[in-house]
């Protein structure tokens, strides 16, 4: 099965952490600019804290997200939800770090999510299955793609849910060679082997450059026929493209 958003038009876009050049990453401020400028696809990252609760936070620490020390395991979710994730932005001063059940409940029904798997606590079955359980009954299942660096994640929550795409970003390897429907290679891995996506679609996978910053190589994934075009600021790469939103 593979990431599929009917007769939207290709590429994809992708909002990596939300909109995170026009707010804190990963914030719900973040999420909803995203969808409002008309990001086909939110990315985000998970942890588990303590107490069982996915979260959606890049690092296994809070230092970077909300200048505070403390590790996501650690900590429940009061305990991660005391702490500011504004970036020391005023006008973000309320934002916090997010449940995955709060941005799926303000995500639309004609945008996709996309979950980076940040910890091994997905390989286990219990933790996996809880996931899939969790986005099931918030509605998302059929519209959101597994993805990490580690393989061994996504295909341990593809066995608990066969029918749930799952993707797999690399930095080096230079072939699409892996059992995933989704692939994420480093964009510089795109010029050294520009077969890579004719690759990719013949063995059925969506090809997303690793490229935040996009803009100015969008004729070359256009090119090269890139199925999904990360992101940090999809307004900007949607006017690029020529889908400005009103």
């Amino acid at each position: 099965m593979q990431l599929s958003l009917g007769d939207q038009p290709r590429p994809y876009v992708m909002a990596h952490r939300g909109a995170s050049a026009v707010a804190p990453e990963n914030t719900l401020a973040a999420f909803r600019r995203a969808i409002e400028d008309g990001a086909q696809v939110i990315e985000t990252d998970l942890h588990l804290t303590r107490d069982g609760v996915f979260v959606c936070v890049h690092d296994s620490t809070l230092v970077r997200t909300t200048g505070e020390p403390g590790v996501v395991a650690q900590l429940t979710l009061a305990e991660v939800k005391r702490y500011g994730a504004s970036s020391g932005l005023p006008e973000f001063a309320g934002e916090r770090v997010p449940a995955l059940e709060e941005l799926t409940s303000i995500l639309p029904p004609e945008v996709a999510l996309a979950l980076e798997l940040k910890t091994d606590r997905f390989l286990e079955p219990e933790v996996a299955r809880r996931l899939v359980d969790q986005i099931g009954a918030a509605g998302v299942k059929d519209r959101t793609v597994v993805l990490s660096f580690h393989l061994d994640r996504v295909l341990a929550v593809q066995a608990v849910a066969p029918e749930i795409p799952i993707g797999f970003m690399t930095m080096k390897r230079l072939a699409p060679t892996v059992p995933a429907q989704f692939v994420g290679p480093h964009w510089p891995l795109l010029v050294i082997n520009p077969f890579y996506s004719a690759w990719a679609h013949r063995r059925g996978m969506l090809v997303a450059p690793l490229d935040p910053w996009p803009d100015r190589r969008l004729w070359l994934y256009r090119l090269l026929g890139c199925d999904v075009i990360l992101t940090n600021d999809p307004a900007s790469t949607l006017r690029r493209l020529g889908r400005k939103m009103d």
